[in-house]
């Protein structure tokens, strides 16, 4: 067991394979994987094709113009991959903007490597996606039973808000921002998250992936709550550009804003990243949504209130 040498291209991934107790077992990872700390020594074995400190808007522009190029946003260093000689590298194939993408990496080592390795291609959409990712992840990496231990415990956290809120009326209305500009809502798992915590999400479906919302649209539905979780963004890096919704057109007279419930997120840590944690976004919404009912101790870290 302790010469399986993985490689993750996915940060969610990293995370699976740490809480599996493989951790040592891991020889590379994505420019993204920062989590647990320790994984940051790891040789990066990938690269964003644009720089790291454009705007929201510009790196709408510029991923958009990669794509219509039919060019990657990621590069696989595939060099380093070969000098680390994984038994398995894991990637996803559920989103093509948000890290390495199965083909980038089929066609980059094929034929390239000296030796087979098995790739595991991940790719959530929901809740269950996600518990069966870390199954599918635990019984490539043959520790089948890790995975049935840590789904358990992740699901008895699961279990305990749901039961909590088996008795309340309560379920305020929340819109989930996922980019500040163009203006894109949470897709994908995060409405079913809400769902678990207590919310009822706005303008946009479970399982279906993260749309463009038009401005007015959320004005019409006034939301309770508004969450702002940026793709990829630390709390401090939303905070440089969340001015974008202070000049929006009525933001001031929402409900939300009226009285005080818009929160800025950890949306790279957490609400973005479809690994283990995502539980602990489920407490963080828990407790944002709920603050009577629910003290999970994230605020300051996982999620603050913005002021306005």
């Amino acid at each position: 067991m302790s010469t399986l040498k993985i490689v993750s291209l996915l940060p969610s991934a990293t995370e699976i394979v740490c809480l599996l107790g493989l951790e040592q077992n891991l020889v590379g990872r994505s420019h993204e994987c920062d989590f647990p700390e320790s994984v940051t020594q790891l040789p990066i074995c990938s690269e964003a094709n644009f720089p790291d400190n454009l705007s929201s808007a510009a790196i709408d522009v510029k991923v958009k113009e990669i794509l219509a190029d039919a060019l990657s946003v990621y590069t696989v260093k595939r060099e380093v991959i070969k000098e680390l000689e994984p038994d398995v590298v894991i990637t996803q194939a559920q989103c093509e903007v948000c890290a390495v993408s199965l083909q980038e990496v089929e066609e980059a080592l094929e034929n390239y490597l000296d030796k087979e390795a098995k790739i595991v291609s991940l790719q959530p959409n929901s809740l269950d996606d996600i518990f069966n990712d870390i199954k599918t992840v635990a019984t490539a990496l043959n520790v089948t039973h890790q995975g049935d231990e840590v789904i358990e415990v992740l699901q008895e956290r699961v279990d305990i808000i749901r039961h909590k809120l088996k008795f309340s009326d309560s379920k305020p209305t929340v819109a989930c921002i996922e980019w500040l500009e163009p203006m894109m809502l949470s897709g994908n798992w995060v409405p079913e998250l809400v769902s678990l915590a207590g919310g009822t999400n706005i303008l946009t479906e479970a399982g279906k992936h993260s749309p463009y919302v038009h401005w007015d649209n959320i004005r019409l539905h006034d939301p309770e709550l508004i969450l702002v979780m940026p793709c990829g963004f630390s709390i401090e890096r939303t905070l440089k550009e969340v001015d974008i919704l202070l000049q929006l057109p009525g933001f001031n007279e929402l409900k939300a804003v009226k009285n005080n419930r818009v929160y800025i997120v950890d949306g790279n840590q957490y609400f973005n990243r479809p690994g283990p944690r995502i539980v602990d976004s489920i407490e963080i919404l828990a407790e944002i949504i709920h603050p009577k009912q629910f003290i999970f101790g994230y605020e300051g870290d996982g999620w603050i209130r913005f002021g306005v």
